[in-house]
């Protein structure tokens, strides 16, 4: 099928036009390409491109929803009979005194007014599920269990007894019921999906037992999830088919992931951080500490001299990068611990470290 033009184009005008202006100019293509006035191939098409146009952005909710989203979102959500409906087009093709052989409706057959809906798919889910750090670093497979509206298997989703559905007879089975009306030399035809069968065009001629003549049922549904490693707090997942189904098909379930705060790590997009408690002496003469990771246990090298404050890093200890290869990093925070009690022997010692090292050194460490 080809691309819709975009609605404003068709019109010639800009997308700031006024009611007044969008009306101007749809009265001046209108009549140059009105069926009983020109009669070029090709002028009926046209003839219905404007309309339309001029219907959608004649109506400040259709026109707005337009707008926002475009001819990919738009028709979407409307069928053409939708768009054309609650137009108004007496008033402009009063003035012309023109009429339509077979009544303004037939102008339109061609672009779908007037045929049966268009089935739609079933609603999205959306499912909440929470991970630890740990699960981030491997990645991790969850079952999730949730209800779900599903077309009945025992009626083929018909709402019949064995599946037998007879064509409507309030609409003749084609799903839609026409309303005409006239007025002057315009008949103006609108259409909405029939009350009956819902638009389906078929009813039942006995109700299904196993779900009473609605054609779908209620079912526990069972899904594996699988999160993949390095999945940031969030983000969100895309299960085609998985959603609720419909006469179209079945919807999406989109599961949104987030991660529990962890008791000793704290996240940094690839990186995660930790904070080491270090002895002073340890920080003033070098040596090495063991740390918790992700994956284990590791060591890791305190440079002698350390500041408290200082961060180190081990390289390949972090998680996983969700967009590339390889891992992030573990930034160890130093925190040196400066002991609240003292024997004699270590005072001693001390105080001919700070006669040596500099009057005042181990006042302003203890502060």
């Amino acid at each position: 099928m080809a691309e819709k033009r975009d609605y404003y184009d068709v019109l010639g005008v800009k997308r700031t036009a006024t009611a007044d202006e969008l009306k101007s100019a749809y009265r001046k293509l209108a009549f140059e390409y009105h069926p009983d006035r020109n009669k070029d191939a090709g002028a009926v098409e046209k003839f219905r491109q404007v309309s339309e146009a001029y219907a959608v952005l004649s109506d400040a909710g259709k026109r707005r929803q337009y707008d926002e989203f475009g001819h990919a979102g738009f028709d979407a959500r409307y069928s053409a009979q939708d768009i054309f409906r609650n137009a108004n087009f007496e008033d402009l093709f009063r003035e012309f005194g023109f009429g339509f052989p077979g009544g303004f409706g037939s102008v339109f057959q061609g672009s779908g007014f007037g045929s049966r809906r268009r089935a739609r798919p079933g609603r999205d889910l959306h499912y909440e599920m929470e991970v630890t750090l740990e699960e981030v670093a491997r990645g991790v497979e969850k079952k999730l269990e949730f209800p779900v509206l599903k077309r009945c298997r025992e009626c083929r989703g018909t709402g019949g007894e064995g599946g037998k559905a007879v064509s409507c007879r309030e609409c003749g089975g084609s799903g839609m019921v026409t309303h005409t009306r006239s007025s002057g030399f315009i008949r103006i035809a609108t259409s909405a999906p029939c009350g009956k069968c819902n638009g389906a065009g078929r009813t039942a001629e006995k109700a299904c037992r196993h779900c009473g003549g609605k054609g779908i049922i209620e079912e526990e549904n069972k899904v594996r999830v699988k999160v993949p490693a390095g999945i940031e707090d969030g983000m969100q997942l895309r299960l085609e088919g998985l959603g609720e189904e419909g006469e179209g098909g079945a919807g999406d379930l989109f599961v949104t992931v987030f991660v529990k705060p962890h008791e000793f790590f704290q996240r940094r997009a690839s990186d995660v951080v930790f904070e080491l408690d270090v002895p002073f002496t340890r920080a003033a003469l070098g040596g090495e500490e063991e740390v918790f990771t992700l994956w284990g246990k590791a060591r890791v090298k305190i440079p002698a001299g350390t500041q408290p404050g200082a961060v180190l890093r081990l390289h390949g200890e972090g998680l996983p990068k969700l967009h590339g290869s390889g891992k992030g990093s573990q930034l160890i925070v130093v925190r040196v611990v400066i002991p609240e009690r003292l024997s004699s022997r270590q005072r001693e010692l001390l105080q001919e470290f700070e006669a040596s090292a500099g009057k005042g050194f181990f006042n302003k460490l203890f502060g």
